[in-house]
């Protein structure tokens, strides 16, 4: 048993949504010997490098940082030694191999964005809102071999509200998860934890297990010839990014936000109605989906008051 001060962590993340996981151990008193992020790449204006959001947190912070290309470099894996780690904590990042999560004599605890064993893979937020979910959640576990497999440490679920998108799911995701992983970190220091087999779990949950594969470009594509709510779902389910899209007079007309027109269409799924000042709605099956926030190709993101304010239909 160790006071959660005394154990040696090394944390591992790359995004925004994982500093939130970091600050909340900081500020817990966890002993953060070591950082693991993604090295510097080029980005934005004149390519200049960019440091991810974990490195500039933990450089703020004063915490070592690591950035090693290949996690099997024999370089990196003598310095991840040397950190003497107890516990390793994951948190979007990306798969490590044995030699590293098997590494501390506590494991590797990895943070996930669903009740897993629902919703393994690369994209839990967006597939669980693409899928029309009322609840999703958070989970902690132990890392093994396959992806998003290993034992269960704790859980902790939340509503999805009917305006929720992926932008909103992620932000209450990221503080709920921080929350739920200190209390990981406290509960294997002081021994009272119970490790879980994911099968044990699954009674209570749909005996259907669902996955949250990558999101591909043919992913966001809009299929009108689908009833309201499954485009509704989709749209919000991949906003605000990576973004469901259609097409309006041959140019890629891409959708962040929308609502629902539950009335029989008077016109083929696919088409559309305008007045050309105040609404753009696509028919679906059985109703409409009206478009309240959009980005014309080559244009910049706009609401539809003003879009059909300057826009001239062919």
């Amino acid at each position: 048993m160790k006071d959660i001060k005394s154990l040696r962590i090394v944390f591992m993340g790359t995004p925004e949504f994982a500093v939130a996981s970091l600050d909340a151990l900081v500020k817990a008193g966890c002993n953060i010997v070591g950082v693991i992020t993604a090295p510097d790449k080029p980005g934005g204006r004149g390519m200049q490098l960019q440091q991810s959001a974990v490195k500039k947190y933990a450089v703020e912070n004063n915490l070592t940082v690591l950035q090693p290309a290949k996690l099997k470099n024999p370089e990196f894996l003598e310095e991840l030694k040397s950190l003497k780690a107890d516990l390793q904590i994951v948190v979007a990042f990306r798969m490590l191999p044995e030699v590293v999560w098997n590494m501390p004599p506590l494991g590797s605890v990895n943070l996930h964005g669903s009740l897993l064993p629902q919703y393994r893979g690369a994209a839990p937020i967006n597939w669980a809102v693409i899928n029309g979910e009322k609840e999703t959640g958070v989970t902690t576990f132990k890392l093994k071999h396959e992806i998003d497999t290993g034992d269960i440490l704790l859980q902790e679920s939340f509503a999805i509200e009917e305006d929720d998108n992926a932008g909103t799911v992620h932000d209450r995701m990221k503080e709920i998860g921080a929350a739920v992983l200190v209390r990981t970190v406290k509960g294997l220091a002081n021994g009272v934890l119970n490790e879980m087999p994911q099968t044990s779990v699954v009674s209570g949950q749909s005996s259907v297990i669902k996955h949250a594969p990558k999101i591909f470009t043919e992913t966001c594509k809009i299929d009108w010839n689908k009833p309201v709510d499954e485009v509704y779902n989709l749209i919000r389910g991949l906003a605000p990014y990576p973004t469901a899209f259609s097409f309006l007079d041959g140019k890629k007309l891409k959708v962040y936000k929308a609502g629902k027109v539950h009335k029989d269409p008077s016109v083929a799924a696919g088409e559309f109605e305008t007045d050309e000042k105040s609404f753009l709605q696509f028919a679906c099956t059985d109703g409409y989906i009206s478009i309240i926030e959009l980005q014309l190709e080559g244009k910049k993101k706009m609401d539809i008051a003003d879009f059909l304010r300057g826009y001239r239909f062919v």
